[in-house]
């Protein structure tokens, strides 16, 4: 199968996949503050998935690193799926919570292993083009998703939402299974994951972070920043509702907008992706995110709302490009489920602090000046991002793949 097949297999896969979820996240958010009409029930969605990581990301990396990347993301879809296609027959919020935690749990395998399988499949000079247009796909889904949620919502209610996205796992998994094997070498590589091996398999990522200090703070400066956002995610449905007091129709025009520049954004970061480098699409593409995340909670109706999610969504694509071929090209593809999932579950932790503490404040202050604090803190972090990646007397360099070999 030639390179452009195999890309667009797997660019069509996780596309409809994408498409699948935002039709999912928006009718999800919809049907359970409907069902409790509490912010706070909203926010316990996005706190499900970071406890997923935290049971699972100890040792998920072990495993993802040892055997077959393409049959774990066949398995991870398939089940995912199956489960989803359960959930609109739930009529308890805990139960929902529960099949959304064994989701998150098998979600939890699927990001890891699709970046070693991407950095693997796609050669390196292409990788910033590929991931470009990655994210113009997901701009797509991002633009089309919740404008297909409004007139699902609308027209036959939540549950078909849902089940759409159920399907869009099995049509991920099928496009997966057309692809080629790239783990030539797992069969014979496989072993019993024991304790000694988790705790050997975590000193080879402290000496990776201990080897590369400046690619550890980048890495950290960007999540930082990007945690901040997906705190302030939590809180969008009932920003948009009540305290703009637009209606469910508007939530789904101004998330459908912003898909509009994502769209751009995607568009012109595959235009430019080899004449631009990874440091400017990275460093700046974020800034700009965080202002218009600043711009959004500072709205006071739906035109100033869209606006700033029109370029919240064009500055992120440019920002999403950049920092997955950054982290492609310096995290060797050995370790990098392990990295990954060591990383997941760090980060998690952090997600679940902040997304609680943003929720609980939203609760007891206004929701307003609560949001307008998290944002702007996340713009004070961008900006030492910048200085750091420009200014700093490192520069991104190549890793020592010897050293970690050794390691390894």
């Amino acid at each position: 199968m030639s390179q452009w097949k195999e890309q667009s297999l797997l660019i069509i896969g996780i596309g409809i996949s994408n498409l699948g979820n935002w039709i999912y996240l928006i009718a999800l958010n919809i049907a359970i503050l409907n069902l409790t009409g509490s912010a706070s029930a909203v926010a316990g969605i996005y706190v499900i998935r970071p406890i997923a990581t935290l049971l699972t990301n100890t040792w998920s990396g072990s495993i993802i690193d040892r055997v077959n990347k393409r049959k774990i993301l066949i398995t991870v879809d398939l089940i995912r799926g199956s489960l989803i296609f359960v959930i609109p027959f739930l009529t308890s919020i805990w139960s929902i919570y529960g099949f959304l935690l064994v989701i998150g749990i098998f979600s939890s395998f699927f990001g890891p292993s699709s970046n070693v399988y991407i950095t693997k499949l796609i050669p390196s000079e292409k990788k910033q083009r590929f991931n470009s247009l990655m994210s113009m796909t997901g701009s797509g889904a991002f633009l089309l998703g919740p404008a297909l949620a409004g007139i699902l919502i609308m027209t036959v209610g939540t549950d078909l939402c849902i089940f759409i996205n159920a399907l869009s796992f099995f049509v991920c998994a099928f496009c997966i299974y057309l692809l080629p094997n790239i783990d030539v070498n797992t069969a014979g590589s496989r072993k019993v994951v024991r304790m000694k091996t988790l705790i050997n398999d975590w000193k080879v990522v402290i000496e990776f972070a201990k080897a590369s200090k400046f690619f550890i703070l980048i890495f950290l400066l960007f999540q930082g920043a990007l945690l901040i956002g997906f705190a302030l995610d939590s809180q969008e449905a009932t920003f948009i509702k009540q305290h703009l007091h637009l209606t469910d129709r508007d939530y789904g025009f101004i998330t459908s907008v912003t898909g509009i520049g994502s769209l751009a954004g995607s568009f012109l970061a595959t235009l430019f992706s080899e004449k631009v480098s990874i440091r400017i699409y990275t460093a700046f593409g974020m800034l700009f995110t965080t202002i218009f995340y600043f711009s959004f909670y500072s709205s006071v109706g739906l035109f100033s709302a869209s606006i700033s999610f029109i370029l919240l969504g064009f500055f992120m694509s440019f920002t999403n490009s950049g920092f997955a071929t950054f982290f492609q090209k310096y995290v060797p593809t050995e370790i990098m489920g392990r990295f990954g999932s060591l990383s997941d579950m760090f980060l998690g932790m952090i997600q679940i602090g902040l997304t609680l503490l943003l929720g609980f404040f939203a609760e007891v202050f206004s929701l307003q000046q609560v949001c307008l604090i998290f944002s702007g803190t996340s713009i004070l972090v961008s900006l030492i991002l910048i200085f750091r990646m420009f200014f700093s007397q490192n520069t991104i360099i190549s890793t020592d793949k010897q050293k970690l070999h050794k390691s390894n």
